[in-house]
This record gives structure tokens, sequence and C-alpha cells, in this order.
């Protein structure tokens, strides 16, 4: 069993990752300002502090003696340099949850640089990003406007991690989650649709084909749970993510089939319903390595995943959950 020091761990996925060591006997603190409430499991240890003076929690660090740090929430190279300075000499390894924002195909996706699209699946060893920090300028999408944004970039974070030969690092990146806790409610869009008892949802015909890599937030908290308390994983960095990979009219239908509701798929062309993305770039993520070289396998089936999101959905709305949604202008592609 090991002692698992995990920077953040409050939010969304760090309670399923915290929840799964607990389950898996290992002995966890939680190290965050204490402003987060969450439901962590019993007889998890918290460390207050901040990232940026995290070297004044050292000798907390070091009488808890972690085996491995998890840092949930380094979003900048800065972010995770200051994480390995508070870390330096106290934790044996360390691991950094990423994403698949590093590959070259999610410039392809989101339209940012011009290229044809990427094969699918992307593997660990597929092309990253030819350019870095993603939200600068004019590629910064609008609604994004946290401080940390000018400055992130998953790539600068996994060289920091990498990097140290003192600390062996592993780093996992990331689908897109759902489930409890998603703070972007990702699946609300279809959901309030069906609940409102639309007769038909709109897709581009072009989104409607689109597919990418999901995966349920209790299967990423084991996932990451595993690369961290498994040796074989310093070093080595792993894809996460559901083996299937849904079209979005598939997604809807998966939707569909746990709410109950029965109207239509509709599509339109681009010229009526613009689909912000280049949707002939799929975002799949193969995740063989992680399978493979770890045993992982999802312990939550994705209908039970999918159940839980829309009871969780439904508990918590978004604040503004019409955003970005006009009835008016569905009704008139309908017609």
């Amino acid at each position: 069993m090991a002692n698992v020091l995990v920077l953040g761990g409050t939010s969304f996925i760090g309670p399923s990752v915290v929840r799964s060591l607990v389950e898996g006997g290992h002995r966890v603190a939680v190290f965050n300002r204490g402003r987060s409430e969450a439901d962590l499991a019993g007889g998890v240890e918290r460390i207050i502090g901040e990232r940026a003076r995290i070297e004044e929690a050292r000798d907390a660090f070091e009488a808890f003696g972690p085996d491995v740090a998890i840092d949930m929430y380094a979003m900048t190279e800065e972010d995770a340099r200051l994480a390995q300075a508070g870390l330096q000499g106290i934790a044996g390894r360390a691991v950094a949850i990423s994403s698949m924002d590093v590959y070259r195909a999610y410039d392809r996706l989101r339209k940012a640089y011009p290229g044809p699209p990427d094969p699918v699946p992307l593997t660990e060893d597929s092309p990253l990003r030819d350019h870095l920090y993603p939200y600068r300028g004019e590629h910064r999408p609008a609604g994004l406007d946290r401080p940390y944004f000018h400055d992130y970039d998953k790539i600068m974070v996994e060289r920091v991690v990498m990097g140290n030969p003192e600390m062996p690092g592993a780093v996992v990146r990331l689908p897109m989650v759902y489930g409890e806790r998603d703070g972007q409610h990702r699946y609300w869009q279809y959901l309030k649709r069906m609940d409102d008892g639309r007769p038909a949802i709109v897709l581009n015909e072009r989104v409607a084909k689109w597919r990418c890599t999901w995966g349920f937030v209790d299967n990423i908290g084991d996932a990451i749970a595993l690369v961290a308390t498994d040796e074989r994983a310093a070093g080595r960095i792993y894809n996460l993510g559901e083996p299937n990979h849904p079209t979005t009219t598939e997604l809807v239908q998966e939707i569909a089939a746990v709410v109950g509701w029965d109207g239509e798929i509709v599509t339109v062309p681009d010229e009526q319903l613009d689909p912000g993305i280049d949707p002939d770039q799929q975002f799949v993520g193969g995740t063989d390595r992680i399978r493979q070289e770890l045993g992982y396998s999802e312990r939550v089936s994705r209908v039970e995943g999918l159940r839980r999101t829309v009871a969780w959905e439904r508990a918590h709305p978004p604040e503004d959950g019409a955003a970005g949604i006009d009835y008016a202008e569905e009704d008139a592609w309908l017609e």
C-alpha cells in the first residue's frame, strides 16, 4: 500500500481519485486551499496551503511521507515547477494530469491552424501541437476567462514532470470527462431539450457523425489511482477513456434511452448551423497502453455512468441553463 499525496482533489475528478485510492487501501492526504468542500472518503488527511507558497508545506509533506504525488491542477509550466519544488526530495514519484488537447489534432479540430486531419486513434506517440499556449490571442474561445488561460499549456506541464530524473514522473491524458460534479455540464444541452419535451434535437450534419473519446468520472479516477500506485507506470504516458467512441448522434441516442425521450434527431448543413469545429478531425484517443501495461478496465458501465450523470445534472443544473438555446430558431429549422 502507498502513501499518496493529492494536490487539489476536491473539485470534479479529484474526489473520484481520492475515493478510489482509499478503497484500494492506500493512505491519502489532500493538499489544497481549504476553500472547497468535497465529500472525501473517511480517513483522508488534509494539508492546507497555497501552491504559490507550497514550500511552506514541506514539513507537513515530510511528516506524511508520500510515496507518490498526484498533481490534479497544474495548468501552466509555473504550476508544475512550483509543485516540483515543493515535493523535491520528499515524494518518490509524481503523476501529472494532462489532456488530449496536447495533440496536434486538437488544433486541427478547433481550426486554429490549417492542415489535414491527423489519423485516429491518437496514440501516446501521435504528433503534439506545433504551437504552444493554445488559448492566447485570437484562438481563445469566448467565455474562457480564467486568469491562467494565457499561460495554459499541458505540453509544458508534461515537460516539467517528465524531465525530472530525481522524481520519476508519469502523465495521464484525459478525454472528455462526464459525470457528477462536471462544471462544464457537457451533456446538459441534450438533457434539457429532452426534459423540456422538445420534439427534435437539431445537429449539424457533419457534427452528427463526429466521434470523440469520453470517460466517466469515477472510471477516470480509478485509472489515475492505478497509474499513481503501480510503479510500472513511472516514466510512462497514458491516454485515458472508454474503448468505444460514439458519434454525436449515438451519444444523443444513449442519453435518450436513459431519459425515455422518443423525439427525433434532425441534421442540418453548415450554412444553417455553424459547427464551430472541423468535424473532419475525429478526436478519438487509443487507450490500449494502459489496458495492456497496467491491466486497466472500467468499473462503471457506460449506461450506469449516463444514469448517474443525468441524475446529477437534474439536481445541479447550470446557473443559466438556457444559455445558447433558442427554441424559436430550432423550430424554424424543423419546419
